[in-house]
């Protein structure tokens, strides 16, 4: 008798956006569906349901003994490092006799850069020459973190979408959490000599704080009728995100976990966040705003290094 394939678990930030939340839902339905030959289930680290260990038990319940995680996020802040190793752990207390891998997060893949290629060109209106791009200037806006290792990888998914593409350049700005702020980030556009601009969400679904970048953009360019403006939609549910789960559980299921630790602040004294390193990891589902990141305010013994894959591999 063959040994069936572990199951995929997903792991969702969460939202307040109901249409965000059930965004998630579908996606991960709609792998079920792709992949008849596994068992497929996805929660949240808080504020939507279902809580993720409730998606563990239904999978334990399905007969599931082993299983591979998969964060559905861009990048690997608080909660890829910390939230979910703490509550995968938790999980296996739970359920002895479960064994579990942990995958790394989405981005910046190839695949998600040329969708984010075509969410540009879409609100462009489509017709936009290659020599024309050369007056587009993108702001890219990531969802922010207290952690300089995840908006430092928001600044590389920018920059590895600006290579080779002809746009006049790609900034960064982040809509909590992080300087710059959206208008800020618009106007060091305006002042780099922008003339058109397209505000891109580095965001997989809809959600409050997407809606919070287009309404910012919106009244950016309200205040500035010299320059144009357009906002772009998020990546969604798109043939290259199912494939690059897919790509991500496979990596999990062979054990080849490359995380990135060179500037992980739970490892190396960063400037400023010297106090975060070695700090325990402790799991939580509590509702919050989604601009919150769990990396600070829970006092100490929040975050450590077993928040990283290869310490949670088991």
């Amino acid at each position: 008798m063959t040994t069936p394939p572990p199951a995929l678990l997903i792991a969702g930030h969460g939202t307040r956006d109901e249409a965000g939340a059930e965004a998630f839902r579908d996606f991960v339905r709609e792998l079920g569906r792709r992949h008849p030959e596994l068992p497929v289930a996805g929660g949240f680290i808080e504020l939507s349901p279902p809580p993720l260990g409730e998606a563990v038990t239904d999978l334990v319940e399905r007969g599931v003994r082993r299983f591979a995680a998969v964060p559905l996020m861009l990048v690997s802040a608080g909660h890829a490092k910390g939230d979910i190793p703490a509550a995968l752990a938790r999980e296996k207390e739970r359920h002895p006799g479960i064994s579990y891998t942990y995958g790394r997060p989405l981005g910046p893949h190839p695949a998600l850069l040329n969708v984010l290629e075509r969410r540009l060109a879409e609100a462009l209106g489509g017709g936009c020459a290659p020599e024309d791009l050369a007056d587009v200037t993108v702001l890219l806006v990531g969802r922010g973190s207290t952690d300089p290792d995840a908006n430092a990888e928001v600044h590389k998914a920018a920059r590895l979408l600006w290579e080779g593409r002809g746009y006049a350049g790609v900034e960064t700005a982040f809509v909590s959490l992080a300087a710059p702020d959206v208008p800020s980030g618009l106007d060091r556009c305006l002042r780099l000599g922008a003339r058109r601009i397209v505000v891109l969400p580095y965001f997989l679904f809809t959600g409050i704080l997407p809606d919070r970048v287009r309404r910012q953009t919106e009244e950016w360019a309200a205040a500035h009728p010299e320059a144009e403006v357009r906002s772009a939609d998020v990546i969604g549910p798109e043939p290259e995100l199912l494939d690059l789960v897919m790509e991500r559980y496979a990596e999990a299921v062979k054990g080849d976990l490359r995380m990135n630790c060179d500037s992980c602040v739970y490892r190396i004294a960063l400037p400023g966040f010297e106090d975060k390193v070695g700090q325990p990891q402790q799991p939580h589902f509590h509702p919050d705003d989604e601009g919150h990141d769990h990396g600070h305010g829970h006092g100490p013994g929040h975050h450590h290094h077993g928040g990283h894959a290869h310490s949670h591999a088991h």
